[in-house]
């Protein structure tokens, strides 16, 4: 008679209930942001996150809409539900999203001030706040713009 196979249970520790939490708080974060945000090295982020979705603690990182920020303009009316995140809004063409800007999170009017570098597209109200957003992070721009053309 064969005994039962008993999977060794994952013992969750620290790093792991980090991981967890810094994705739910925004799943769009990068390993290194979270690396830095539990001072920890960032292939340690990667391993450790690998590991949670191998063991099926993490299934998906999936978005919340948050639909309070979502306009039909064919009903002119902002789209709402009580609990304002749902993964399960109904999107059709002709929506728009509200947006804000990416320095001073004003809102921003119909032609939003775009500032575009590597793969990334930050949104201004302004010029103004668009120079502000350059000069403030210069030095981070520049080494995300030269890490895109070493992978290129």
């Amino acid at each position: 008679m064969q005994s039962p196979k008993y999977i060794m249970p994952h013992e969750l520790d620290d790093v792991d209930i980090g991981i967890v939490t810094s994705l739910q708080e925004d799943g769009r974060k990068s390993f290194r942001q979270i690396a830095r945000e539990l001072d920890i090295s960032t292939p340690t982020v990667q391993a450790r996150y690998q590991r949670l979705v191998n063991i099926g603690l993490i299934k998906s990182v999936s978005p919340v809409i948050d639909s309070t920020n979502i306009v039909d303009k064919q009903k002119k009316q902002i789209q709402t539900c009580d609990c304002h995140e749902s993964p399960d809004v109904d999107l059709k063409s002709g929506m728009s999203v509200k947006m804000k800007c990416d320095l001073c999170d004003g809102p921003i009017s119909d032609k939003p001030h775009v500032f575009k570098f590597a793969n990334f597209e930050r949104f201004f109200c302004c010029n103004t706040c668009k120079t502000q957003y350059k000069e403030k992070n210069k030095g981070r721009i520049e080494s995300i713009i030269e890490k895109a053309k070493e992978e290129n």
